[in-house]
């Protein structure tokens, strides 16, 4: 079985991020970046899928900037076999990401195909669906639970008061949610021999964007509290106050 899955890198979500002085972009000369980590479900979910059928590949593909093969490596640690890395400097937007993907995953014939359900620093949920309209392929977001058997795939995704089930034929790409599995540290071993393990680095095929950042403006700060009074006495007070004042009931 031949699986990709697609990987963002992104600032860890414990970075301070602060507006570049264009007031269009985030300075990241003080960010760390880490792999999406709804990304990290979808390769640990490729991994097993290939551990239970005793043979295939697991390849991650990635469109950034040359600097994000460090993040490609720590994939690699995690077992997976080989790496694409797509180069560009500057930041894409969703349709661009997804053509250059495309323009990868076209050339490959994978069997499945998995992104994280989004990234945690735009969160669009975008990318996955755009790749599979431009490869022709069927999508499936937020799946909580898997299994590929014979060609077939059998998929669950939590829906309000259940579970829905979805099944059908290869090829397919799915996103991952963080219920779908527990990604696993890499090993020592593997981290040494991740090293030699081929990323392959190849033109951004991107195209014109398609949107355009025009400003960057942090939320308004949060007025202060206000405390109403302590025990049942305070109920009747607060129930006017967000009645009368804040209206939210």
């Amino acid at each position: 079985m031949k699986i990709a899955v697609c990987m963002k890198r992104v600032p860890d979500t414990a970075t301070r991020l602060s507006f570049a002085s264009d007031g269009t972009s985030i300075d990241t000369s003080e960010v760390q970046w880490v792999i999406s980590p709804y990304d990290e479900y979808a390769i640990e979910e490729a991994l097993r899928i290939r551990e239970q059928h005793g043979d295939g590949t697991v390849t991650v593909v990635c469109v950034g900037p040359e600097s994000s093969t460090k993040e490609l490596r720590k994939a690699l640690g995690m077992g997976v076999d080989d790496a694409v890395l797509a180069t560009s400097d500057e930041p894409l937007d969703p349709i661009q990401t997804a053509r250059a993907l495309a323009a990868i995953l076209s050339k490959r014939g994978d069997d499945l195909i998995l992104f994280g359900r989004q990234s945690v620093d735009s969160q669009g949920a975008q990318v996955g669906a755009l790749v599979a309209r431009l490869l022709g392929h069927p999508f499936v977001n937020d799946i909580a639970a898997m299994a590929v058997t014979d060609g077939m795939i059998r998929i669950e995704r939590e829906v309000e008061g259940g579970r829905e089930v979805i099944e059908g034929p290869l090829p397919v790409i799915v996103g991952a949610d963080k219920s779908l599995n527990e990604p696993r540290y890499p090993k020592l071993k593997e981290i040494m021999l991740a090293k030699k393990k081929p990323i392959e680095t190849v033109p951004c095929d991107g195209g014109a964007p398609s949107l355009e950042t025009i400003a960057l403006t942090p939320p308004p700060p949060r007025p202060e509290g206000r405390i109403i009074g302590e025990g049942p006495e305070a109920v009747e007070e607060l129930v006017r106050v967000l009645r009368e004042e804040a209206k939210v009931i």
